[in-house]
């Protein structure tokens, strides 16, 4: 069993995790990387703390007591408008601080947001990409069952 923590950006504090969840049940997006029959066990769900993140400080300790092995940021770090500009912050500082991998993303980006943002330049230059690559290898089917 995965025991995994779910931090999603601030701005959308009051999301139900559905997307982020059914991409669990689905093994889409950033949850691609898991085996089918390998169980995952979400064991905190909670947000940034808003702009600039004072959340990411302490949530993922809590996490950590509570069994998680790895830390998700969710997909709408990624797809928000604007993005996070500080999703690498994030990542560098869990990692190092808690010892704790991250993974960025959670359910696959809704094909509608994806077309919207292709031709931005911040995606342009593949630094999104880069960072949520499995993301980005989305089958398109699947992206626009996620809109």
């Amino acid at each position: 069993m995965k025991k995994i923590g779910v931090i999603i950006c601030g701005r959308y504090h009051t999301c139900g995790g559905g997307k982020c969840f059914r991409a669990i049940q689905e093994r889409v997006g950033g949850f691609s990387i898991y085996p089918k029959d390998e169980e995952i066990q979400v064991v905190g769900y909670s947000h940034c703390g808003g702009c600039p993140g004072g959340n990411i400080e302490y949530v993922p300790a809590e996490m950590k007591k509570n069994g998680a092995e790895v830390i998700h940021l969710a997909t709408g770090l990624v797809v928000g408008y604007p993005p996070c500009p500080r999703i690498k912050q994030f990542k560098e500082f869990i990692e190092k601080h808690y010892n704790l991998p991250v993974v960025i993303g959670t359910h696959p980006i809704p094909l509608k947001y994806f077309e919207a943002h292709s031709d931005l330049s911040f995606w342009n230059n593949r630094r999104m990409e880069e960072l949520a690559e499995h993301l980005f290898k989305e089958d398109k089917e699947i992206m626009r069952a996620y809109n």
